[in-house]
Parts: structure tokens; C-alpha cells; sequence
């Protein structure tokens, strides 16, 4: 039976051919492999849920944020940061830097369209992908279909809310890290911030830089590291040793170095982990060394009080598995993100149930079938970058061969 005029205009489907591959996340992953394309001359599609590029830089992280590492070790592909920016560019510097990236390369994404489903079609050797948007009462629906397809939705797509006992009784603020903006509002208050690395680290110092009192949560050990030593930046450093010396002899000279520099982290509650930072760096949980960039002169001057995990909250209070009962005005769960690539792409070769890749980096970046997949190497830009211009090479290759067949067979005969 067909509808009124008013239930054809509550929704709408159509279907695209996409002549190239689809690449679905405007992030810098997605972006990265785009400019690649450009260069190749091949085209594609770029969709995103969100309305804007970056989504994660633009609406989830903190106003102080900068990048950790230095620019050389962040910028994407075919276009450098602007010379003029510092070493550690901005949040603002670095949303900044993507949308001149993605205007330089002509990189026009098609905006809230959130990816419903994706899988390969047997009998027609092809993808396809399921997007949904939704403006007001009207949802409208798009079948892309393409011979290849680029996940480059991240590591972080959404944010991890672990279970802890009590936490729904707590009558106080929980928000997540990605929520968080600024340690202004929380002057004078006491916060429990769930998470010692890398975030939970720095919303600590802001917190404190803004009068707060925060209680940071040391659950598990953790390397802690100068963000420079002698100057030049640590992962510069460790970098640049990998070349030449072995990997266990590159982090005990990093510890080494970081002892005489941070002194014994362990009197302030930081275990440090048996296994070296960059040893524990490349492995298949790609665990981030911290950073340091003051949290530690606050965690000395008792600015920054570290507490071991959490027992159990009640409304008021948490207890702590020392048997300690801190009073708390607010939660900040620095608990980080996840993949969401499961809850979409049906598909079982390729990545696991943790929404990576089975094959570990260098070689996660080809699936079967034409997938792909960037930004799920857990070595930040840098290692996304690498990525990108690895399945951009890889496509073009495949796409000027279909083109030139297609030529061949237009060709009339002499």
C-alpha cells in the first residue's frame, strides 16, 4: 500500500556508484588517504557521521590539549604544517591545519551520514554500504556501492564507560574525558579523574592549574616519560636510537635517562611496567608511554593527589581498594576509546573482536576483497600517514588497471 505524501516525505532512499573506493571518516586517516587519491588522480567518496571534519579534535578533546609529539611526527601526507607553527602545535593550530589540508586537496566530504552497514555482495563482486542520515522527521538512506571500501573510523570512535561498582549511585558530575573542556567550572571542587595516561595526566594539571583539587586514579602501571630530554623531544630520541642499537638497549637508556630526570615515580603511587616503554609501544596493544608536561611537579607538591583503583562508590564518597575513602564532588573518566568497526562492517577476516586488525603494523592495512583500513595501527599520525599512502599506492594501481581495460575493450577495431 502506498503512502501519503506526508509518509513519503518522512523518508528517502537512493543508490550511488561510487567509481572509486569509498573512504568512510573524515578524520585525519580518511583525509590522508583522499590527498593521496588526488595525487593518483583517482576518484572516491568520503562519507562522515558527523558535520564536520576532525570530529574527534573538533567537539571531544579539552581546550588545552596540544599534539605530545612534535609536528614532523604528526603532519599528513603531501602538505607539511605551516612553518610558522611551534614544535607542539595547539588543538585550535592543528583543527586549523585539517581543514586547510582538506581545503588544499579539494577533499569535500559528504556530512552526517552515519554508516549502518557494509558488506560484500558475492554475486555482484561488490560493496555494499548503508548510510543513514536524519534532518528533523526526515531519514533519508543511501546504498553506496563500490569495489573497494576504506575504514578509517579510528581507534578512538567511541568512548570506553567502564563498570565500576556504585558509580550509578554517586550523586555527583560523571562525565566522560571527551566531555571534558576546561578545569574553569571546577574550581575549588574535589575530582576524582578514573585514568593516569595521557589525558588523565593533563586534565589533572588543568584542573589544578584552575584551582581544583583532583584525585587521579593509578590503576595500572604506566611508563612516564619526558616529553624532551636534552632538548630535543624523547620519542625524537628513541626514534632516532631504533635505527642503530637494539630495542631493549634503546629503553633502558630511555629509563635511564628519564630516572635521573623525573627521579622514582614509585614513592608517588606510578608503577612502572616490566616491560620497556617503546617494547611495550610495539606490541599488539600499542600501549602510549605518558608524556610529562608538568602533571609530575604537581603530583611532587601534592597538588595532584594519586590514589591506587577504585573499590566501590556511594553517593558521596569513593572507597578505594586500600580500604581509603575519598569525598568527591565530581568524576572525569579518563578511560580513553574503541573501535566501533564491528558494530557495522560485517566481516570476520579481517579485524578481530577488538575492531583491529588481526595482522599487526607494518601489514594491517590490506583486507581481502577490496577493504582496507587506516588509522588502526596504534602509532598515532605518524603511523596513519604511512597507512594512507600504502592503500592510496594500492588502489590506484587497481583502479588504472580497471580503466585501462575498459579502454581496451571501448576500443573499436581497425
Amino acid at each position: 500500500m502506498a503512502g501519503g505524501p506526508e509518509q513519503k516525505g518522512m523518508f528517502s532512499r537512493r543508490c550511488v556508484w561510487v567509481n572509486g573506493p569509498l573512504i568512510i571518516g573524515a578524520g585525519p586517516s580518511g583525509l590522508a588517504v583522499g590527498a593521496c587519491l588526488k595525487e593518483q588522480c583517482v576518484p572516491f567518496v568520503v562519507v562522515e557521521r558527523a558535520d564536520c571534519l576532525a570530529s574527534l579534535w573538533q567537539n571531544r578533546t579539552y581546550d588545552r590539549l596540544k599534539l605530545h609529539l612534535p609536528k614532523q611526527f604528526c603532519q599528513l601526507p603531501k602538505l607539511p604544517f605551516p612553518q610558522d607553527y611551534p614544535e607542539y602545535p595547539t588543538r585550535k593550530q592543528f583543527i586549523q591545519y585539517i581543514e586547510s589540508y582538506a581545503d588544499h586537496f579539494g577533499i569535500k566530504p559528504q556530512f552526517n551520514e552515519s554508516v549502518e552497514s557494509a558488506k560484500y555482495d558475492e554475486a555482484a563482486r561488490a560493496w555494499r554500504v548503508t548510510t543513514v542520515s536524519t534532518k528533523g522527521s526526515v531519514r533519508s538512506e543511501v546504498d553506496y556501492i563500490c569495489q573497494w571500501i576504506v575504514v578509517a573510523t579510528g581507534e578512538n570512535a567511541e568512548p570506553v564507560i567502564p563498570e565500576i561498582a556504585g558509580l550509578g549511585d554517586f550523586g555527583g558530575e560523571v562525565i566522560h574525558g571527551r566531555e571534558y573542556k576546561s578545569g574553569k567550572d571546577y574550581s575549588g571542587k574535589k575530582v576524582l579523574v578514573v585514568g593516569c595516561g595521557n589525558t588523565g595526566m593533563e586534565v589533572s594539571l588543568d584542573l589544578c592549574n584552575h584551582n581544583a583539587k583532583p584525585s587521579m586514579v593509578s590503576r595500572s602501571p604506566v611508563h612516564v616519560l619526558p616529553r624532551e630530554i636534552f632538548g630535543k623531544s624523547t620519542f625524537d630520541w628513541a626514534m632516532m636510537m631504533m635505527k642503530w642499537l637494539p630495542i631493549w638497549l634503546v629503553d633502558k637508556i630511555l629509563l635511564t635517562l628519564t630516572w635521573f630526570i623525573l627521579g622514582d615515580l614509585e614513592k608517588y603511587g606510578i608503577k612502572k611496567p616490566s616491560i620497556g616503554p617503546m617494547e611495550l609501544k610495539i606490541k599488539d596493544d600499542g600501549k602510549t608511554p605518558v608524556l610529562d608536561i608538568g602533571a609530575l611537579e604537581k603530583i611532587r607538591s601534592g597538588g595532584i593527589k594519586v590514589v591506587p583503583g577504585i573499590k566501590k562508590f556511594s553517593k558521596t564518597m569513593v572507597e578505594l581498594v586500600n580500604g581509603q575513602e575519598l569525598e568527591i564532588d565530581s568524576v572525569i573518566l579518563a578511560t580513553g576509546y574503541r573501535s566501533n568497526v564491528l558494530s557495522w562492517l560485517q566481516e570476520t577476516e579481517f579485524f578481530s573482536k577488538s575492531g583491529y586488525p588481526k595482522t599487526p603494523f607494518p601489514n594491517g592495512w590490506k583486507g581481502k576483497k577490496g577493504l582496507y583500513a587506516v588509522g588502526f595501527t596504534q602509532r598515532g599520525l605518524l603511523g596513519a600517514s604511512a597507512d594512507a599512502m600504502k592503500v592510496a599506492q594500492d588502489i590506484a594501481e587497481l583502479w588504472k588497471e580497471d580503466w585501462n581495460k575498459e579502454l581496451k575493450q571501448k576500443k573499436p577495431n581497425v
